[in-house]
């Protein structure tokens, strides 16, 4: 069943108890505890997320935006355990990188089917979190899943955030990560030439900068994969517009506080470093794109608007949408049978691409 969050909470713990029985229940069963299914913008709510959400919501358990930053920042944690529990992988090693600035805490996942390799395909992961928050507790389970079921090591690193280091001083953590790793892949045991960016949400901004930064600078870089990437802060999208209200993971809160905390004033959100999507040229040599898009997320149709531009441009491009799930899905390893296999579905892919 996996470990309980570590917040001393009732909510969250009856919260991970409830979440890892209801969703093995008969279908029908959970069909009934989760309620009417819910149908929205011409696509219904997969029944597992549909319950985890009632759950949430029975036990009271606050949505993020609702808190004071701190407190927001250990609700995060106890809410990715409580959905993620905590899926094995063989190997798991804390240790730091170079950020912009200074070192930054990093964690490795290594599967068994690399240990004692000399050299083999690695996953540089950027968490998601709205650019104010996440952490590697936050992803934990998600790096152990896509290690595990894709055969690669995941490098998770843990970037500056806002509001008290503003754009960019994030991007540059990650940029500096990469070039970290590029240098310093004997001491991880990773192939330099089968190395990949990844990160959900603002994870997923953060690796496409960091792929168009090594196509221009020369640095190895196999593969980026961008899970619900956000890719417009200038205008919104028709998917921002019937979804950020529904209260599905991604509110209009969580996103004004993103845009508000995550960038300094001032901010161009026409610069391509802020809003990829206003990008007219990309580098030669960029590498070839994995996108996730789900299909009851705000930023779903600018994801998707991303893959088209990076197509266009002449850029290798495999587009995966899941229609039923929500933005942050890759957090619920933990909801049943199906979720937990969306996830690994992933990290099989990215694992197949970096083994060509």
């Amino acid at each position: 069943m996996g470990r309980l969050p570590a917040v001393v909470d009732p909510r969250y713990r009856f919260g991970a108890v409830a979440l890892r029985l209801l969703p093995h229940l008969p279908l029908r069963v959970r069909r009934a505890l989760a309620g009417r299914p819910r149908r929205i913008d011409g696509r219904e709510l997969h029944v597992d997320v549909q319950l985890a959400l009632r759950l949430q919501h029975l036990s009271r358990i606050p949505q993020i935006p609702e808190l004071p930053l701190a407190r927001a920042r250990e609700a995060m944690v106890a809410q990715a355990e409580m959905v993620g529990g905590r899926p094995p992988v063989a190997v798991v090693r804390d240790l730091q990188v170079d950020g912009a600035t200074g070192p930054l805490p990093a964690r490795l996942y290594t599967p068994g089917t690399c240990v004692g390799a000399a050299q083999v395909p690695t996953v540089l992961y950027f968490h998601g979190g709205g650019w104010i928050y996440g952490d590697l507790a936050t992803h934990d389970s998600a790096c152990r899943v896509l290690a595990e079921a894709g055969g690669v090591q995941v490098l998770a690193v843990d970037y500056r955030l806002g509001p008290e280091h503003v754009f960019p001083a994030g991007l540059h953590d990650c940029r500096a990560a990469h070039r970290w790793l590029v240098e310093h892949h004997a001491e991880v045991g990773a192939d330099p030439t089968r190395l990949a960016v990844a990160g959900d949400s603002a994870g997923g901004w953060m690796a496409a900068n960091v792929a168009v930064t090594a196509a221009e600078e020369g640095l190895p870089l196999a593969l980026q994969v961008l899970v619900y990437p956000g890719t417009d802060f200038l205008e919104d999208a028709p998917s921002r517009g019937a979804l950020q209200d529904e209260r599905l993971v991604l509110t209009r809160a969580f996103i004004d506080n993103a845009r508000e905390l995550g960038f300094g004033p001032g901010t161009d959100f026409a610069d391509p470093e802020v809003s990829p999507l206003r990008r007219t040229r990309f580098p030669e040599g960029l590498a070839p794109a994995q996108v996730v898009t789900v299909g009851l997320d705000p930023l779903r149709d600018e994801g998707a608007a991303y893959a088209r531009l990076l197509e266009a441009q002449g850029v290798a491009v495999s587009h995966v949408e899941e229609p039923d799930l929500v933005h942050g899905y890759l957090h619920m390893t933990a909801l049943g049978r199906d979720l937990p296999r969306r996830v690994a579905a992933l990290g099989e892919r990215v694992g197949a691409a970096l083994r060509g």
